[in-house]
């Protein structure tokens, strides 16, 4: 009896090791990693870097790119679905804490992020480069209204129609922080684009007098348009940063999209952002000469 205590100990010490190296056991870099992206621009181009940086490392990649908004592909990266996708640290965690989060500065954000992550979801390090939602119109408009920032159009908004993505009117940063920071609630809203070529258009044309858009937006400096400033700091700090699956991280992808978020700051990624929505580079073919800039295949 006391032979089969022993073997059945030893067995079940053999179960729990072999349980233990499987737990612990993460995907080596010749295992394909998911590098996903939402659907805007600037998004494809932070998605192609992450890509070109890990495949000149030896990291094999599998791009799953412009798959929706966060509300779609952040579900898909707690499934396993992705491994990796490019986030902006503020944004997250409003999606996360539904808006509750007070939160405002760079490392407070970037701190309560990395606490409020669900299990088994990691941040990397986060770049300088920041990248905010923000409220566009054009000089006519601000000259009419007299708009320089957020504050001014508590008093028009009732006359004007404010563009821009679905998520614009459950976020809290969009519709529901306007209305509860600034008192400021529009006449309508057309849902359009993350501050594509719908969004860019309807501005241009007079279909909408205010454009939810995004503060690294070349084609903002390119059309002469005014950017609100957010005088009530409704938008937290925006860093951009990798969110991905711990157990996808090897210490090579590690290494690898540190390296990006060293590299990476807010006036390049305007550079980046104008190449492709202003001067109509492929986002692909941008990513991998900003890659061989700065000399990250190594």
């Amino acid at each position: 009896m006391k032979t089969m205590h022993r073997l059945l100990a030893g067995v079940s010490a053999g179960v729990l090791a072999l349980g233990l190296v499987c737990s612990t056991a993460q995907a080596d870099d010749s295992q394909p990693v998911v590098v996903a992206s939402t659907n805007f621009t600037e998004q494809l181009i932070l998605a192609n870097i992450y890509a070109d940086v890990l495949e000149a490392r030896g990291v094999s990649v599998k791009k799953r790119l412009n798959l929706g908004s966060r509300e779609v592909v952040f579900p898909a990266l707690q499934s396993g679905e992705i491994d990796v996708l490019p986030e902006y640290s503020g944004a997250l965690l409003g999606f996360l804490t539904n808006g509750q989060s007070e939160a405002h500065k760079q490392e407070d954000v970037l701190a309560e992020l990395r606490n409020t992550l669900p299990q088994g979801l990691v941040a990397l390090k986060a770049s300088s480069a920041q990248d905010k939602d923000g409220l566009v119109v054009t000089p006519a408009t601000a000259d009419k209204y007299q708009l320089e920032t957020i504050s001014d159009l508590q008093p028009v908004a009732g006359q004007l129609t404010l563009g821009g993505p679905p998520e614009t009117k459950t976020r809290y940063v969009g519709v529901p922080g306007l209305k509860k920071i600034y008192d400021v609630q529009f006449k309508n809203f057309r849902s359009l684009d993350a501050g594509g070529p719908l969004t860019q258009s309807a501005l241009q044309s007079g279909a909408i007098d205010v454009a939810r858009m995004f503060t690294t937006q070349g084609v903002i400096s390119d059309r002469g348009w005014i950017l609100l400033k957010d005088d009530k700091n409704l938008v937290p700090a925006q860093n951009i940063v990798p969110v991905a699956r711990e157990a996808a991280l090897t210490p090579k992808i590690r290494k690898a999209l540190n390296a990006v978020a060293k590299a990476l700051t807010t006036q390049g990624l305007q550079r980046m952002n104008q190449r492709v929505s202003v001067e109509h580079a492929d986002p692909e073919t941008v990513a991998s000469a900003w890659v061989k800039q700065h000399d990250l295949g190594q």
